[in-house]
């Protein structure tokens, strides 16, 4: 019987944190050792309100240093901020722990430092801005329209809490559909801003909106506008249950990989 991959989790208290901790220790081949939060070290994870379902006892953290020490665990999946994320993954990778990290705002020159660190240590990184199977299947197929249509749009919707903007769902989308579309200033060649900002971000010509309201979750829209017709290419997600396939998917592959992968879309089949 393969041995279960030890798992410990950054962020267990926010909403995907928590939704990890559930997927995680759900799971036959994996086993949550332990979680790094600042607020709770020394305690268990099964004594705070919402985690008494736990059956093993789940040490917190605060010191990700000894907590690698002393659990020795095979991936870090991190759910924290941009800041936090990019400190850990290079935490992580210094003590041979594979990184699964759901934090989006990276820069490309930490990318490209990541990058380097984990081809040298021959360790895995999965990097994804988004984890939900439907959200990688919207970012091909916006990839596949680009080829037949050059002007678009993307509208991407989150909650008021998200703290970057554009998500990194979007800019995604726009690196992708970048490579079959070739750069195009759109609209009327004399179009002029009245109040600033309101046509959105620029990538080589497309648009992007970022909408940040209570009540969203994570969504976003793209739309493709030609003479006559318009394609709108959508995906929701109404729960963040529906990013945890993707986080099993990435936990399981991290453990085979040799360098960093941006990207759910470069580990689907």
């Amino acid at each position: 019987m393969a041995a279960k991959i030890k798992v410990v989790i950054a962020g267990p208290r926010g909403r995907m944190g928590r939704e990890a901790v559930k997927m995680v220790s759900e799971q036959d081949g994996m086993q949550l050792v332990s979680v790094i939060d600042y607020k709770n070290t020394g305690k268990s994870l099964n004594e705070l309100e919402g985690f008494t379902y736990l059956h093993d006892t789940v040490s917190v953290y605060s010191d990700l240093n000894q907590c690698f020490d002393e659990k020795s665990p095979d991936v870090l999946i991190d759910l924290t901020t941009p800041e936090t994320g990019y400190a850990h993954t290079k935490t992580a990778l210094m003590h041979n722990v594979r990184p699964v990290v759901g934090t989006t705002g990276f820069t490309s020159g930490q990318l490209d430092e990541l990058t380097d660190l984990a081809e040298e240590r021959n360790i895995g990184v999965i990097i994804a801005p988004n984890f939900a199977i439907g959200a990688v299947l919207m970012m091909k197929f916006s990839q596949m329209a680009a080829k037949y249509f050059e002007d678009v749009e993307i509208i991407e919707m989150h909650h008021d809490q998200k703290l970057d903007a554009p998500s990194g769902t979007g800019i995604k989308t726009a690196q992708m559909i970048k490579e079959n579309r070739e750069p195009k200033k759109q609209g009327h060649p004399s179009e002029e801003e009245t109040i600033p900002g309101a046509r959105g971000a620029d990538i080589d010509g497309m648009k992007i909106h970022s909408v940040r309201l209570p009540g969203l979750i994570a969504h976003q829209q793209v739309l493709f506008g030609s003479e006559g017709q318009l394609l709108t290419i959508r995906h929701d997600s109404h729960d963040r249950a529906s990013f945890m396939s993707g986080v099993r998917i990435c936990v399981e592959t991290v453990m085979n990989l040799g360098t960093l992968v941006y990207g759910l879309e470069n580990i689907l089949d």
